[in-house]
């Protein structure tokens, strides 16, 4: 398998680690209720089908967000984490 590093280009997977969803991106709010920490925590679909990742790419110490079919591996595409935000 290979992804695109939105900074070095397509590159072997062997360069990456996987960081889990990109569900991250989106934490709550520190103040927030103990019930909606819980939930984002503790509760995750899995999904078949396209899901959004976090990776690491160490050769160039970059963050990215893969968009990926997980039935097939087929990754659709790869953005910075300033483009998975907007």
């Amino acid at each position: 398998m290979r992804l695109t590093c939105p900074h070095c280009g397509d590159r072997d997977l062997r360069e990456f680690t996987y960081k889990g969803d990109a569900l991250a991106l989106s934490r709550p709010d520190p103040a927030a209720d103990s019930k909606i920490w819980d939930d984002y925590l503790h509760n995750r679909d899995n999904p078949a089908g396209v899901t959004r990742e976090l990776w690491y790419h160490a050769p160039c110490g970059g963050w990215m967000v893969a968009e990926r079919d997980t039935t097939n591996h087929v990754t659709t595409r790869t953005l910075t984490l300033a483009e998975a935000r907007s």
